[in-house]
C-alpha cells in the first residue's frame, strides 16, 4: 500500500477512527495496530507476512533469553537472531548477486562455471526490520536494553505500519516503551503531525516525482543528451532521491504522530551541509547511526591509529553502499562517499559543522556558500553511480558529461523549466525552515486562521496541478 494512493487515503482514516474511538483500551489499540500494520504490508504480497512473523517470533524469545541471569550461551542466541535475520536478508537480496559474481570470477581464470540464479522477488521493506529487530536482540545482549515480556506490543514494534517499509529503522528503546504507555489523543500533535504528511506528499508528488521524468527519460537515453542535459538529469535526480525518500520519512513522522508515536528524525536538511561529514549526519540519520552503533564503534571507531580509522570508516560506507542493493553501482558509491571523508579525517576537520549553517541568520556568508556548492556537487557525482543501471552505464554518461557538448544548452520541454521553478521555490522553502523538525513546521503558526489555511490551500492546489496520474513507488522500496 503506497502513502500517495487511494487505498491509503481510505486506510488510514478507517484505522484511526477504530483506534481513537472504537479501542480505546491499550491492549486492544496494540492489537489493531498488529492487525492494520500486517494488512498494510500484505496489500503489497501477502506471501512475505510470514518473514516479518518469523523475524518477530525469533527475536521475541531470543530476547526473553537473553535477558534471563542464568542464561549462559548468549553468544549462540545472539547468533540465532543474526543469522535468522540476515539469512533471510542476505537470500532474498543477495543470493543472485553472489551466483553471477561468483561465476564471473571462475571466467575469469578461463574456466566456465554455470550457475543458475533463481527468480527471486525482493520482500519490501525487508532491509529496514530485519535491522530493527536486530537493534533490539543486540541492546539486550549488550545489556543496554531489558527484552519485553509482552509478544503483541513486541510484534507492533516491529511491523508498526508507518514506518515499517522504508523506516526510519527505530531503537527499541525509543519506539518500543511507547507501546507500553497509555496514549491519549493530542490534537496540537495531530495537527502537527497532518502539516509533516502535507509537506511529504508535497515534496513527494510534486517534487520527486516530476524530477524522476525527466531523470528516468535522460538517464535511460543518455546518449541522445547533450553534456548539459546529463547535469540537468543528475541534478533531477538528487532532488528526486531527496524529496522522494525524505518525503516518505516525513509522512512516516507524521502518521505515528497521529497516533500518539515518537520516531526519530530522518533527514535534517541535509543538502545544506558544508562538507560531507555534515551531509552524513543528516542524511538518513537512523540507517548513518545503526551502522555507526552496530558496526563502526564495535571495529573501534576513531579510537585507533589513523589509518585503522580509515580503514573503518571504509568499511562503513562499503557495507552502506551494499546495504542499498546487489549492484556494484552502490559498492562504489558507498566507496566515493568513503573517499571523500579522507580530507576531512586526516585534516581532523570532520566535526567542525555540527551547528546549523547561518543559523539565526537569513543568508550564509560567502564562504559557507561555496562549502555548500562544494559539498552539492560531490553527492551529485556520486548520485549518479547509485542511479546507474551498471558500472559501465555510470562511466558512460559521466564521459558524455565531459565533452565538448558539456556548454551546449539542453532544451526541455515547458514541464521541465516549471520542474526547475518549483524545485528553487522548494529550496527556499527548505533553506527558510532548516532549523525546525521539518520545513513547513512553523511557517504560518502565527498567522491569523484564514491566512495559513490559504497557505495550506495553495499546497495541495499545487500538488492536484502537478501530481502525476501514474501512482509511483518511493524509490527506498526497492532496498
Amino acid at each position: 500500500m503506497l502513502f500517495n494512493s487511494i487505498d491509503f487515503a481510505i486506510f488510514l482514516p478507517i484505522v484511526f477512527i477504530l483506534y481513537w474511538f472504537v479501542f480505546k483500551d491499550l491492549r486492544k489499540q496494540n492489537i489493531l495496530i498488529v492487525v492494520a500494520s500486517y494488512t498494510f504490508y500484505g496489500w503489497w504480497d501477502y506471501r512475505f507476512l510470514g518473514l516479518i512473523f518469523i523475524s518477530t517470533f525469533v527475536d521475541f524469545f531470543v530476547g526473553k533469553k537473553l535477558g534471563e541471569e542464568s542464561q549462559n550461551n548468549r553468544k549462540l542466541l545472539l547468533w540465532i537472531s543474526l543469522l535468522t535475520n540476515l539469512g533471510m536478508l542476505g537470500f532474498f537480496k543477495y543470493f543472485n548477486f553472489f551466483a553471477e559474481n561468483f561465476s564471473a570470477a571462475f571466467t575469469l581464470f578461463g574456466a566456465e562455471l554455470k550457475v543458475s540464479s533463481l527468480e527471486i522477488i525482493l520482500p519490501v521493506g525487508i532491509s529496514f526490520y530485519t535491522f530493527q529487530t536486530l537493534s533490539y536482540t543486540i541492546d539486550i545482549y549488550r545489556r543496554k536494553l531489558k527484552p519485553t515480556s509482552n509478544f503483541i506490543n513486541f510484534a507492533a514494534f516491529v511491523s508498526f505500519f508507518p514506518q515499517l517499509v522504508a523506516g526510519p529503522i527505530e531503537r527499541a528503546s525509543n519506539l518500543l516503551p511507547q507501546f507500553h504507555r497509555i496514549r491519549i489523543f493530542d490534537y496540537a500533535k495531530a495537527s502537527d503531525g497532518m502539516r509533516q504528511i502535507l509537506w511529504g506528499l508535497f515534496k513527494k508528488l510534486v517534487i520527486a516525482d516530476n524530477c524522476a521524468m525527466f531523470a528516468n527519460t535522460i538517464f535511460n537515453n543518455t546518449q541522445y543528451f547533450t553534456g548539459s542535459g546529463l547535469v540537468f538529469a543528475a541534478i533531477f535526480f538528487t532532488f528526486q532521491i531527496y524529496c522522494d525518500f525524505s518525503g516518505y520519512s516525513d509522512i512516516a513522522i507524521g502518521t505515528a504522530r497521529l497516533f500518539g508515536f515518537d520516531l526519530k528524525k530522518n533527514f535534517a536538511f541535509p543538502y545544506f551541509s558544508r562538507d560531507i561529514a555534515e551531509f552524513w549526519r543528516r542524511w538518513h540519520i537512523s540507517l548513518s547511526t545503526w551502522f555507526r552503533d552496530y558496526l563502526y564503534i564495535p571495529l573501534g571507531g576513531s579510537r585507533g591509529t589513523k589509518a585503522q580509522t580509515l580503514r573503518n570508516i571504509f568499511i562503513i560506507f562499503i557495507v552502506s553502499g551494499f546495504w542499498h542493493g546487489a549492484n556494484w553501482t552502490f559498492i562504489i558509491w558507498g566507496a566515493l562517499n568513503a573517499l571523500y571523508m579522507v580530507p576531512l579525517l586526516v585534516m581532523k576537520t570532520h566535526r567542525s559543522n555540527l551547528e546549523v549553517v547561518a543559523k539565526g541568520k537569513l543568508f550564509p556568508t560567502i564562504r559557507e556558500l561555496l562549502a555548500m556548492v562544494f559539498t552539492f556537487s560531490l553527492t551529485v557525482f556520486a548520485w549518479i553511480f547509485f542511479r546507474a543501471k551498471d558500472i559501465d552505464h555510470a562511466f558512460y554518461f559521466i564521459s558524455r558529461i565531459f565533452t565538448d557538448r558539456l556548454f551546449t544548452m539542453q532544451h526541455f520541454e515547458t514541464r521541465g523549466y516549471v520542474t526547475m521553478g518549483l524545485v528553487a521555490v522548494f529550496v527556499m522553502i527548505e533553506w527558510i525552515g532548516r532549523e525546525d523538525e521539518y520545513a513547513i513546521e512553523k511557517i504560518g503558526l502565527t498567522w491569523s486562521r484564514p491566512l495559513r489555511w490559504m497557505f495550506y490551500t495553495l499546497i495541495l492546489l499545487i500538488m492536484g496541478l502537478f501530481v502525476r496520474t501514474i501512482e509511483t513507488p518511493f524509490i527506498y522500496f526497492q532496498f
